[in-house]
Formats: C-alpha cells, structure tokens, sequence
C-alpha cells in the first residue's frame, strides 16, 4: 500500500521527536485530508446546476422533511448560523427555488418551502449526487465502506456528545 501525505508527515514528527504519540494525528489527520479532498470533488453534479453544496443541503432539509420548515429550523438542519441561512435563502428564492411567507401569527417568523421547481431540481439532481458520490468511494468494497460509515458514526456520536452540543 502506497503512503498517504499523513504517513509522510507522522514519519517527520517520529523523527524529530521519537517519544511523540503520533496516533491522534494519524487518525484526524486522515479524516480532515479525506474531507478537504472529497469537499473539491464531491459537488460536481451540483456545481454544474449552479448550486453549492450549502444550497443544496438546504433544498435537501426543505425536500426531505416534506414540510415548510422556518430559517432557524433549517439552520439546526443543515448545522449552519443563521445569518448563512437567510443570505442562501435569498439565493435560492432569487433562482425561484423556495418560496417564504410570514407566519400569520407573528410576522418575524417566516416559513419556507420548495416551488414546484425546485422540488423537480431536487429530485432530478439528488440521484446524480449518489452516483457521483458512489464513484467517489469505488475504490472501497462495500465490507469497507460499511465498516468505515460504522466507525465513523460511534466516532461522531461520541463528539457529538462531548463537544458537538446538543444531539437531535
């Protein structure tokens, strides 16, 4: 098996200082560098319909919960401040994505929901995503990524719940 940058870096640490406990490293070193390579290659279906993968996830929470969802929803949805929210919205509803209206109650809140275009967008473009997303991890058997998707889960529940706040 060929070194990956991580390896090569541990071997650097261990070199200059042998009594390091490098396995931190080793392993949120991977993660981090699988994340920021996946972050540049995973979005091509989306970038070619002109979205970002924030304005997708957004569409996506709207899509998936099949209901009108409020911004402050959507934030906890797609684990994003406020103020990104309401500036993607405005993008979105720009493109005539989603659709906002005012809570008859109390005006300040707003509710928002897919347009008949972007529920299509959505449905069209999601199985895209899977497959490209698909071909990105072909170079695993599926005993792999289902070990690794395992794993990275209990990994995720833990920080979740020590440093990542709340759980839904």
């Amino acid at each position: 098996m060929t070194d990956d940058i991580v390896a090569s870096v541990v071997r650097q640490w261990q070199a200059v200082n042998p009594e390091l406990d490098t396995g931190p490293m080793e392993l949120i070193g991977r993660i981090n560098r699988c994340a920021a390579l996946l972050q540049q290659a995973e979005d091509a279906p989306l970038r070619a319909a002109g979205l970002t993968r924030a304005e997708f996830d957004l569409l996506g929470a709207v899509r998936r919960t099949d209901r009108e969802l409020t911004p402050g929803e959507l934030a906890r949805e797609t684990f994003s401040s406020g103020a990104a929210v309401t500036k993607r919205l405005r993008v979105l509803q720009e493109r005539g994505l989603v659709d906002r209206r005012s809570d008859a109650r109390d005006r300040r809140v707003a509710h928002v929901r897919l347009t008949e275009e972007g529920r299509d967008l959505v449905d069209r473009l999601l199985p895209r995503q899977l497959a490209y997303e698909r071909m990105v991890l072909s170079g695993l058997d599926e005993h792999s990524r289902t070990r690794l998707s395992t794993q990275l889960s209990e990994l995720l529940v833990q920080l979740e719940g020590r440093i990542g706040g709340a759980r839904r």
